[in-house]
C-alpha cells in the first residue's frame, strides 16, 4: 500500500514538473513565435487570450468527463497532447497552423491542470496530511528549467522546433511511463465533512470565496510575469539585463516557499499559512510600488514570490476539503478562475499604468490579495486536520489504480 502511494505521488510530481517545463517554454518564447509566424502586434493579444479561454473550456469539459472517466486517464492523455502541441507551435509555418496548435494546447492544458490537481487533492486526502504544496513546488522547478532551456535556445538562436524537440522527446515517453502509477483516490463519503457535501454535490455559492482567492492570486502572478521587467526598466531605471532578473527571483522564491509550505500547513494550519502568504504578498506589492530603485524593487518581487506561492495550492486543497463528496467537480470549477485571473491581470495593470501610473497600478493587486484575508476562514480544515498531532494515519484506501485503460 505504501509503495503504491509513493509511486503515485512521484509519478504525479513528474507530471507537474513536465507541465511546468512545457508552459515556460511556450510563454517565454512568445516573441520568437510571433516572428516565426508573422503575427502582428494587433493580432497577438487575440492568440494570447484564446489560450486561457480555451483552457477554461477544457476545465469545464473535464468536470463532466470525470463523472465517467477517472482523472488519471484524462491526465495520461492530455499531457502528451500539450507536449505535442508545444512542438507543433514551434514547427508550423502558417498562422492557421499556429491557431490550431495553440487551440489544442489550450484545451489540453485545461484538462491537464484540472486532472493533475484532482489527483493531488485525492492523494492528500489519502495521506491525511498536507502535500499539495510539494506538487506545485515541482511545477515551479519545471518552470525554472523550461525558462532556462528557452534562454539557451534564444542565446544560440536555435529554431523553435530544435529547442522544443529534445524536450518533448524526453518528457513525453517519461510521462506516459510514469502514468502507469497514477492513483485515483476514493472520494470521501458524502456528508463526511464540509458544509457543501451533504449530497455529494457542488454548491457554487460555497465555492465562490475560493474562486475569488484563486482569481486574485493569478492576477498577482500575471502582474509579475508580464510587467516585472518593464516596471524595473521603465519605472525604476534598471538596465535591460537587470530587468530580466525579477521574474527569475520570483520563480526561485516561489519554489522555496512551496518546498517548505507543507511543513507550515502541518504545523500551523492552512488558515495561518494563507493569511501569512497574503500579508507577505501585499507587502511585496507595496515595496514594489514605493521602491526608489531597482534593487529595492527586486526585494519586493522576492516577497511576492514567497507570499503568492502558497495561495493557489491551498485553494485547491481547501476545495477538496469543502466538497469531499464532489471534490473533482469543485476543483475543475475552481480551476477556471486560474485562467480568469490571467485574462484580467495583465490588461488591468497595463490599462492602469497607461492611464494613471505603473506605481499606482501595483497597488490594485495588492488590495485584491489583501481581500484574501476576508476569506481565510474558507481554508479552515474540517474533518481532517493537518499537524499539531492531528494527522490521520497514512494507510488508507487508495481507491482504484490509475493505469487501467
Amino acid at each position: 500500500m505504501t509503495d503504491v502511494l509513493r509511486r503515485g505521488r512521484a509519478s504525479l510530481a513528474f507530471s507537474f514538473f513536465a507541465q511546468g517545463v512545457a508552459f515556460a517554454l511556450l510563454v517565454t518564447r512568445i516573441p520568437a513565435i510571433q516572428d516565426r509566424y508573422g503575427v502582428s502586434d494587433a493580432l497577438l493579444p487575440v492568440f494570447l487570450a484564446a489560450v486561457p479561454i480555451l483552457a477554461g473550456v477544457g476545465s469545464v469539459t473535464t468536470e463532466q468527463l470525470v463523472k465517467r472517466i477517472p482523472p488519471s486517464r484524462l491526465l495520461r492523455w492530455s499531457q502528451p497532447v500539450v507536449l505535442l502541441a508545444l512542438l507543433g507551435a514551434g514547427a508550423g509555418d502558417g498562422v492557421a497552423q499556429l491557431a490550431v496548435t495553440l487551440g489544442c494546447f489550450g484545451l489540453a492544458v485545461g484538462a491537464l491542470d484540472a486532472s493533475m490537481n484532482m489527483l493531488g487533492v485525492s492523494l492528500q486526502r489519502t495521506y491525511g496530511r498536507s502535500i499539495m504544496l510539494s506538487f506545485h513546488a515541482v511545477y515551479s522547478l519545471g518552470g525554472i528549467v523550461g525558462a532556462s532551456l528557452a534562454w539557451v535556445g534564444a542565446h544560440w538562436q536555435l529554431a523553435l522546433w530544435v529547442s522544443y524537440l529534445p524536450v518533448v522527446a524526453v518528457l513525453l515517453p517519461a510521462a506516459l511511463v510514469g502514468s502507469r502509477w497514477y492513483v485515483d483516490g476514493k472520494a470521501a463519503e458524502p456528508g463526511a465533512e464540509g458544509a457543501g457535501s451533504e449530497s455529494g454535490t457542488l454548491v457554487f455559492t460555497l465555492l465562490l470565496p475560493l474562486c475569488l482567492v484563486m482569481t486574485f492570486a493569478y492576477i498577482g502572478d500575471s502582474t509579475v510575469s508580464n510587467w516585472s521587467a518593464k516596471y524595473l526598466q521603465d519605472v525604476l531605471g534598471s538596465s535591460e539585463q537587470l530587468a530580466t532578473v525579477p521574474y527569475n527571483v520570483y520563480m526561485v522564491t516561489t519554489l522555496l516557499g512551496r518546498t517548505i509550505g507543507d511543513f507550515g500547513v502541518r504545523r500551523f494550519g492552512a488558515v495561518v499559512v494563507v493569511r501569512a502568504g497574503a500579508l507577505v504578498a501585499a507587502c511585496g506589492f507595496a515595496v514594489v510600488a514605493v521602491a526608489p530603485g531597482a534593487w529595492v524593487g527586486m526585494a519586493g518581487f522576492t516577497l511576492l514570490g514567497l507570499g503568492l506561492c502558497v495561495l493557489v495550492p491551498q485553494t485547491f486543497a481547501a476545495a477538496g476539503r469543502l466538497f469531499p463528496g464532489a471534490s473533482d467537480a469543485a476543483i475543475a470549477r475552481l480551476n477556471i478562475f486560474n485562467y480568469v485571473g490571467f485574462l484580467i491581470g495583465s490588461p488591468l495593470v497595463g490599462a492602469l499604468g497607461d492611464t494613471w501610473s505603473y506605481r499606482g497600478a501595483m497597488l490594485v493587486p495588492m488590495v485584491l490579495v489583501l481581500v484574501t484575508l476576508v476569506y481565510a476562514h474558507s481554508f479552515a480544515p474540517r474533518g481532517d486536520r493537518y499537524g499539531g498531532g492531528h494527522e490521520r494515519a497514512r494507510a488508507a484506501d487508495v481507491g482504484r489504480g490509475g493505469n487501467g485503460l
